[in-house]
């Protein structure tokens, strides 16, 4: 099962194909995406995405996740977060969510099991 591409970005707005639904902040992974709802886990910018913001993408068997940060980099990523996914034997990269889009969908073209999260606002 290969990783779906992020069809496309704008504020506010991705699209991630075979998916009808248009997030604002997502999840993907391997075989599908959603909504990424940052209340979930209690996430805000600072301090940033959390270990549990994650734990779905890794159990879906990933190589490298993908963190997009917003499109002005607001969202944080605290070390604890990256050591995380290192400790599970994860690559990770952490960019600017155009960027991280970018990435990610070259990883998938190449057909890496990537997954990722991405904020597309601030």
């Amino acid at each position: 099962m290969s990783s779906p591409e992020i069809a496309s970005l704008s504020w506010g707005q991705m699209k991630v194909k075979g998916s009808s639904t248009t997030y604002k902040d997502c999840k993907v992974w391997p075989g599908g995406s959603r909504t990424w709802d940052w209340r979930e886990t209690g996430t805000n910018h600072s301090p940033g995405v959390q270990p549990a913001d994650l734990e779905e993408v890794v159990k879906k068997g990933v190589k490298t996740v993908v963190i997009g940060r917003g499109m002005s980099e607001a969202l944080q990523v605290p070390p604890s977060t990256v050591d995380y996914l290192k400790k599970n034997g994860i690559d990770v990269l952490v960019l600017q969510t155009e960027k991280a889009v970018e990435e990610y969908n070259a990883l998938a073209a190449q057909g890496v099991r990537v997954g990722g999260v991405f904020h597309s606002t601030c």
